[in-house]
């Protein structure tokens, strides 16, 4: 049985190389601090651009508290992570590691690349709740208010699919009202 006092973690996936004063950068910043002001935890890969980002926004959150920041690095290296990770999880996986990163309890997705891509397939796949913000550009711009295939991931959630938002309110709403309803788990590929 689930422990309902843990706090939800959502995986914050995006561009590994963005503009410190630009859109990817201040979207990615304003939902770090979102998600831990509204008691997630915040996980991402853990290197620099959105995820550096997302965890200096947690970092910056009034709730903020040790621990709230989980980085899912691709080496087997600590030292990779962003001076924001508080855990750090040397995977060893190098890419294949997209896979644990989108395995959080939601996905939230700001810009992105090839990568991106895989972590939100990964998502999709896994039945994670994903939420894209549509004005990043990049993958979350072109996948947001999308199906990304004809599965019918649940069967009660007809509305399913990759959640446009606009700003960190917007997905925080999104994650408070569905995140709840997000909670089955791949069981594995069956014929």
């Amino acid at each position: 049985m689930a422990n309902p006092n843990r706090k939800k973690v959502v995986s914050v996936i995006g561009n590994k190389k963005i503009e410190k004063g630009g859109v990817r950068y201040r979207l990615a910043y304003e939902i770090g601090k979102a998600l831990v002001d509204n008691g997630y935890r915040v996980q991402s890969g853990g290197l620099l651009g959105v995820m550096e980002a997302v965890m200096e926004g947690a970092h910056a959150s009034k709730n903020y508290k040790e621990g709230d920041t989980i980085a899912l690095v691709p080496s087997y290296d600590t030292e990779t992570a962003n001076q924001y990770a508080d855990i750090v999880i040397p995977t060893g996986l190098d890419m294949m590691r997209n896979a644990l990163v989108a395995n959080a309890d939601a996905v939230v997705g700001v810009g992105g690349g090839a990568g991106t891509l895989c972590e939100y397939a990964f998502a999709w796949s896994l039945k994670r709740l994903i939420i894209a913000f549509e004005n990043s550009g990049g993958w979350s711009e072109k996948l947001a208010g999308t199906r990304m295939d004809d599965t019918v991931r649940y069967e009660d959630i007809p509305e399913d699919c990759v959640y446009a938002v606009q700003t960190a309110d917007e997905a925080i709403a999104i994650l408070n009202d569905k995140i709840d309803e997000y909670v089955s788990r791949h069981a594995g590929i069956k014929r």
